[in-house]
């Protein structure tokens, strides 16, 4: 059985409506007519004598529900595909995200791709009506929060036909009118385009909310300060505080306007570490000065503008906390400096609670219960729910945790489900999704943004723009990593389809991230026959074999454009290419701007938002902030 029916208006069908209205006892009518006002202004003592009589009449075990976030496998909040319901039994103890619901009462729940939540916006929308008809049937029962990470750029988990943008780093290399000096002199400033933020925030968000997304865990808050970072890199907007906390504004003011909860991540500051706390944990070892210099600007910004919620870091930060704990487990930290010393009283959200960066110093009975004493309100996606829900529950009844400890974060999640309208009316329709999603509109939005996000970063002898008289042959050869939501296929294809598109007689040759040397081989006899060769590289290292793939192909004697498709600072290990590009990722929207500005349908005019070292001294910068060149 489909979760919701399909009429032949297109739209799904808006099922138990009246029980969202029963559930509530009359907070509808007060919250909704405070709309975004009540984001910006805060929630009034009547709409918090009414939110606070809801939770009074929940039971214990219904308040521990509501403080997790759960994934769920399934396109089908009832009927999902039976190997779906095999993956939920083995990691969840229940068959769908309705049982899901019923046994554990939920406040949230996040979309990923790989659980198979987002196959289409259709599917998605009839997911998420799904899930709050699932819901809203029990007893006392909620509307749910939905979330998930739609950073774009390399962090996608909905794809294709929504519009897909380029990612944090492009914007911050983005050019727009409020880059241009502030004295009309001339050359260009860094700093990243504020309304192209603002409209990626602003069309992102309609489309989430139109597929029944109501929480987006975006934007990426933390200054990439460290070219080996693992984990963050091309997600931030880039290395200076102050251009991070502007771009981190503008973005949130687009959600906002969208009534998409936005969050501001990694509280306290992710982005100078060479460890991924996915696998370890990591250690920030700067000084509390230069923490309030280069990792609070944006965070503090992101509260001036009202952020919705602020997820935390699964990090150690000795200089703010002596005793070493994890940040989203460290009452000094979000207790002690984020609600006391920077005053924010929105949802604190923690990162995935199956990352090992959390899990490191304390078993996975002992973290939820920490996070709490810490001041975090919402438990995003515990490896097992059940010992995670388990320990919460018993920590109120042996005294660790109160039950009032309990009501002040179901209060600041019911504030945000009622500012975002899940209390008037948490159903989607197809009709809407029609309107909203991949429109022609919002597409032509993106592609108008990653064109002036691309940098052009050398341009030796004005090799480009490449002719395009007689249809000259390009080789496209170069990694073809792993796609995120945002690609149709390997980089290679994409960049050579967009290449012929323009006039150009491309040939894809997929050579990966570690090219052996009969793939080199393979690419240089396949140059003979090109009039040049584009390569895309990626992360690109002292030792990698990429560097033996480019230099090959420069010894053919024919002329070489490199693209780097992820992190721009591949250029300092390419000394010999007479052209080099940024795009910051490898989706398709950043693919096809490359391809117009390598055939000089439009000028380069992104600008680096980190500063590249050199490859053989560290100290020594290549390319500063703001270099980018022209044609």
């Amino acid at each position: 059985m489909p979760d919701s029916s399909t009429g032949s208006t297109g739209s799904t069908a808006r099922p138990s409506r009246r029980a969202v209205l029963a559930a509530t006892a009359g907070v509808t009518t007060a919250l909704a007519a405070g709309g975004t006002a009540l984001a910006a202004a805060g929630p009034s003592a009547h709409d918090d004598k009414r939110l606070r009589a809801l939770i009074s009449r929940m039971t214990l075990e219904e308040k521990v529900g509501q403080l997790f976030v759960m994934r769920v496998y399934g396109h089908s909040a009832t009927d999902p595909d039976q190997a779906d319901i095999d993956a939920n039994l083995k990691e969840i103890g229940v068959r769908t995200a309705a049982e899901l619901l019923t046994r554990y009462r939920v406040g949230g729940i996040i979309y990923f791709a790989w659980a198979h939540n987002t196959r289409s916006p259709h599917q998605i929308a009839d997911l998420s009506n799904g899930i709050q008809k699932a819901s809203l049937g029990l007893d006392r029962g909620l509307p749910v929060l939905i979330s998930t990470d739609q950073e774009h750029g390399i962090v996608a988990r909905v794809g294709e036909p929504a519009t897909l943008f380029p990612g944090a780093m492009a914007v911050g290399a983005g050019y727009g009118r409020e880059a241009l000096p502030q004295n009309g002199g001339g050359g260009r400033r860094a700093g990243g385009s504020r309304s192209d933020a603002r409209a990626l925030g602003r069309i992102a968000g309609r489309e989430l909310r139109a597929l029944g997304i109501r929480q987006n865990y975006s934007p990426v808050a933390d200054v990439n300060v460290d070219p080996a970072n693992p984990v963050i890199g091309v997600r931030s907007f880039g290395a200076d505080p102050r251009a991070v906390a502007d771009l981190v504004v503008a973005e949130v003011e687009g959600y906002e306007s969208s009534r998409v909860a936005s969050t501001a991540k990694h509280f306290p500051g992710h982005g100078d570490t060479i460890t991924d706390s996915h696998a370890e944990l990591p250690y920030i070892h700067h000084t509390r000065e230069e923490w309030e210099r280069l990792d609070a600007p944006p965070f503090r910004a992101a509260i001036g503008a009202g952020i919705d919620s602020i997820m935390t870091a699964h990090i150690v930060v000795p200089a703010l906390d002596a005793s070493e704990d994890p940040a989203t487990l460290s009452r000094p930290i979000l207790t002690g400096i984020l609600r006391e010393e920077l005053g924010y009283d929105g949802v604190v959200v923690t990162d995935s609670l199956g990352m090992e960066g959390v899990r490191t110093k304390y078993g996975d009975d002992r973290v939820p219960v920490l996070a709490l004493k810490a001041g975090v309100d919402q438990l995003l996606n515990p490896p097992s729910l059940d010992v995670a829900w388990n320990a919460v529950l018993n920590a109120v009844r042996d005294g660790e945790l109160t039950e009032s400890r309990l009501d002040e974060s179901i209060l600041r999640v019911l504030r945000l489900k009622a500012r975002l309208g899940l209390f008037e009316d948490p159903y989607v329709s197809h009709a809407g999704v029609d309107r909203t999603v991949g429109t022609r509109a919002h597409l032509a939005a993106a592609d108008r943004i990653a064109e002036r996000t691309t940098t052009l970063l050398v341009n030796e002898g004005g090799l480009l723009p490449l002719s395009r008289r007689r249809q000259p042959r390009l080789l496209v050869v170069g990694a073809d990593p792993a796609s995120p939501s945002g690609t149709t296929g390997p980089p290679t294809g994409v960049l050579a389809d967009a290449l012929t598109g323009l006039g150009f007689t491309a040939t894809a040759l997929s050579t990966g991230t570690a090219p052996s040397a009969a793939t080199v081989a393979k690419a240089v006899a396949a140059a003979r026959d090109a009039d040049a060769v584009v390569v895309g590289t990626y992360n690109v290292g002292a030792t990698s074999s990429q560097k033996t793939l480019v230099e090959q192909l420069l010894a053919t004697g024919k002329p070489v454009v490199a693209v780097a498709i992820r992190n721009p600072y591949d250029v300092a290990h390419l000394p010999g290419v007479a052209a080099c590009l940024a795009t910051y990722s490898w989706t398709d929207v950043e693919l096809r701007a490359a391809a117009r500005v390598i055939a000089g349908t439009v000028d380069p005019r992104g600008t680096l938002p980190v500063p590249v070292q050199r490859a053989d001294d560290p100290a020594t910068v290549l390319y500063p902030v703001g270099h980018g060149l022209t044609y």
